[in-house]
């Protein structure tokens, strides 16, 4: 694992991206790297089975949002879960975004400490009681928003133990850095034709302003011991 403080200005760090269609979308990876490629590389692996060495080149793993159950990890991750949990044990980050950021959870990788993912739309006083595709209250660096959202997750447990980026209406963390470990609920990553495909979406695109949001949650990331 290459280490940032001996970088040449001019290397990007490197991204390995996770990818499974459809529950970790193409369109979500895609708006992943339209983000983050001016600033980072990117690599692509799949459920299939990692060569030894893959992470070594790599500073971040990513795990984008999708359409399915969570529960699609046992399949997916299968092959590769143990080789992500130690990548990031010994230093690498990990970036989750709608699906990988549930993903990081206890019932999964397990990567997260006294917090967990759970599903936004089913806490006590979420602003919603459904989780279809809607554009969202949110809560961003103090700053109010409406961003994409489905069936995001809530960040709960122990607030003093990560830095809350941003919440939802009723307050439950939405994004936040705990050492090495970025999730996101909803989709700063989203395009354009991501809201003209929804109806209820028009009048919400935010012209790349969420994505500039996520590049500079990532650089944060980066920024982690």
């Amino acid at each position: 694992m290459r280490c940032l403080s001996y970088l040449p200005d001019n290397v990007k760090p490197t991204i390995a991206l996770f990818l499974h269609q459809p529950m970790c979308s193409t369109q979500s990876g895609n708006g992943i790297i339209r983000s983050l490629s001016s600033h980072y590389n990117f690599k692509i692996f799949t459920k299939h089975e990692l060569e030894v060495g893959f992470f070594d080149d790599v500073d971040m793993v990513a795990f984008p949002g999708g359409f399915g159950n969570s529960d699609a990890y046992d399949y997916l991750l299968r092959n590769n879960a143990n080789l992500v949990r130690k990548f990031v044990q010994t230093g690498g980050r990990y970036l989750g975004i709608c699906m990988g950021a549930y993903w990081a959870g206890s019932y999964y990788l397990n990567l997260l400490d006294s917090v967990d993912a759970v599903q936004y739309y089913k806490q006590p006083t979420a602003d919603t009681r459904r989780p279809h595709t809607k554009a969202i209250s949110v809560t961003w660096n103090g700053q109010p928003n409406k961003m994409f959202f489905n069936d995001g997750c809530a960040l709960v447990g122990d607030a003093s133990k990560f830095a809350t980026v941003a919440t939802y209406a009723n307050g439950d963390a939405m994004a936040i850095i705990q050492g090495r470990i970025g999730l996101i609920g909803c989709h700063p990553e989203s395009q354009k034709f991501w809201y003209d495909s929804y109806k209820q979406m028009t009048g919400h695109w935010h012209e790349r302003q969420h994505n500039t949001l996520l590049l500079e949650f990532v650089n944060k990331l980066m920024e982690q011991a």
